[in-house]
Parts: structure tokens; sequence; C-alpha cells
């Protein structure tokens, strides 16, 4: 099978991680499973799958210093697992570089649906404004974005950005001055144009948000990129 097509599965209860497993081969990924953070690092490493699941929870290596040494090792996309009760945790867990989080207990049909919107965002994306055809390069004052190439530059510089900081900036360069609401963006990451999106969800887009603007090097009060429309959303800023 292809090496694009590999998945990791970081978890150390036993039946959790073997549903996991199962899932994931369902949706047609070769799955490899660790029951801790090193030898799931090591994994990923060796392996540099699509998608990577991480319980926060684990003994040893904790899953938010996990997940701070596979986004420095990896692209792939992180999906980490959190209790119910625990979502300052989920939003710690996407400061330190996931792109999305579950909570627990899931359902396998729940994970599929993410996993399956993940695999749809390389493709046509539900909120760019349409056009004849989009160019190759979305360019906003020296900031420029190549959709296929998987490519983000400001002022000629390569910056490294996880898979849901790229689509969210693919989605406000597209869009240029039309405002998009957190909401819609959380359903762009899922690959939707509606459904229900909770507070939980709209504060991942914050955390997403304040991670791009950091690698951006902007500061959210004088932007030169991306401007906040105060109850809103946010929008490309003026030319």
């Amino acid at each position: 099978m292809s090496q694009l097509r590999c998945a990791v599965v970081i978890e150390d209860e036993h039946d959790i991680r073997h549903l996991l497993e199962t899932v994931l081969a369902q949706a047609g990924f070769q799955v490899r499973t660790a029951a801790d953070g090193a030898t799931g690092l090591a994994l990923v490493r060796d392996h540099d799958p699509l998608v990577t699941t991480l319980d926060l929870n684990m003994p040893g290596m904790d899953g938010f210093e996990a997940a701070r040494r596979i986004r420095a090792a990896s692209s792939t996309y992180l999906v980490i697992l959190t209790a119910r009760t625990e979502e300052a945790d989920a939003l710690q867990g996407l400061e330190a570089g996931a792109d999305d989080y579950i909570a627990k207990p899931f359902r396998p049909r729940e994970l599929r649906a993410r996993i399956d919107a993940m695999l749809r965002r390389p493709r046509a994306h539900v909120l760019a404004p349409p056009a004849a055809a989009e160019p190759s390069w979305l360019e906003h004052r020296g900031l420029r974005l190549h959709r296929q190439m998987h490519l983000v530059e400001a002022d000629g510089t390569q910056l490294e950005l996880t898979r849901s900081e790229f689509d969210i900036l693919a989605e406000l360069l597209a869009s240029r001055r039309l405002v998009r609401s957190k909401t819609e963006l959380a359903l762009a990451l899922r690959g939707v144009d509606q459904g229900y999106v909770s507070d939980a969800d709209t504060r991942a887009i914050e955390v997403h948000m304040a991670n791009l603007r950091r690698k951006l090097g902007e500061s959210p009060s004088r932007p030169r990129w991306i401007e906040t429309v105060r109850g809103a959303g946010y929008r490309l800023t003026a030319e």
C-alpha cells in the first residue's frame, strides 16, 4: 500500500487502540499502532503517515510533548483525542500543532467523517467564491499560497503551516475582502457547507488563527494580511 495511505495510532488503552485501528483500516489505511508517545513518534518519523491519532493522556511522554515533537518532524494530519471534560486540554493540543480533536467517548462514525473530510480538503474548498479558474498562486501583499504544491511564502520566505492553518489561510486568500465567520471556517475544515458547530469548534478556529498569525509574524491589532472583523469573523486587509 502507498506510503501516503499510512496512518499511525498512538493510544495506551488497548480497546480504544484496536477500535481506532479498525476504523482507519476500513477507511483504506495501512495502520501502525503504539501504546506510548515515544514509540508513536518513532513510527511517525519512520513512515511519514498521512494521518496520526494521538491520545493526550498517556504514561511517560504526555500527549502535548508528543504533539510538539510530531509536528516538528512531520506534516501528518494530527488528530488528538481527549476526554469530553478536558476542552482546555484540547485547545492546548491545537496550540502544540494538532489539526483537529475528537472528544472521548467518540463514535466511530464521527472519526470516519473527520478522516473523510480531511481527504476531501486537498480538492475544492466549500468557501471559495465562484470563479472561472483559480490562479496557481493566491497572493496578497507579499503573502503567496499554492494549493496544489502546498506552499506558503511571506516576502519570499517559505512558512511551515499545519494542514488546518494552510486550509484556513487558503480560504481567506480565495475570499479576499469577503468576511468568513468562525463557523464557516470550522465547517470548511470538515469539508462540508453546513452542520452543527460547537463553541469548542469555534474556539479551535481561534487557536488555529492565533498560531497562523504567530507564524506570519503579525499582530492582530495592526495586521498586514488578516484582519478580525469584530463579531463577524476574518478577512484580508485592504490592498
